[in-house]
């Protein structure tokens, strides 16, 4: 594969954080934006925001500090791959290195929740991935515009959320 390194976007976590939200990898968009979810046809925000009753148009600062506000916290398990487009399918796993879980755990040990967003993310994190004991997983339905299920089971599903963080 020809296509650039490519490196994943920070954690954005506080010391409140009880949740972990990780997707696979940051899409095309979302690297060249630096935001999580940054695909207006993702539904990432939207979801969130009405289970965490705020405004999904306000700006990407103010979306999240209301997650923060709700203890949660978002990342991917990829640090760095090579990947042609945005689909999880075309990571190259020969270049494909996770983030530092160990230090993420170990430096925030309230986060016992993880929640993933879609398939692609829980089967990464679950083969590459040493969890402490502490911490319990639970996969959810992907957000991408890709994952074609009705808008309400996703939301129906990702209403978990809403009793992790406290």
């Amino acid at each position: 594969m020809t296509e650039p390194l490519l490196d994943g976007l920070p954690p954005v976590i506080d010391d409140r954080a009880r949740v972990l939200i990780l997707g696979s990898f940051p899409s095309v968009r979302s690297l060249a934006e630096g935001r999580y979810y940054a695909n207006p046809r993702n539904a990432f925000w939207p979801i969130v925001a009405e289970l965490f009753e705020f405004d999904c148009t306000a700006t990407y600062s103010e979306r999240i500090a209301a997650l923060q506000s709700h203890n949660v916290a978002l990342w991917d398990v990829v640090r760095s791959c090579r990947r042609a487009g945005s689909a999880d399918a075309a990571i190259d796993p020969k270049t494909l290195v996770i983030n530092d879980f160990d230090w993420l755990f170990g430096s925030y040990p309230r986060v016992t929740r993880v929640y993933f967003n879609g398939a692609a993310a829980a089967r990464l994190f679950e083969r590459m991935v040493r969890r402490p004991a502490t911490v319990t997983c639970q996969r959810l339905p992907s957000t991408s515009p890709a994952h074609a299920i009705a808008p309400a089971v996703k939301l129906a599903a990702w209403a978990r959320l809403t009793d992790a963080g406290s």
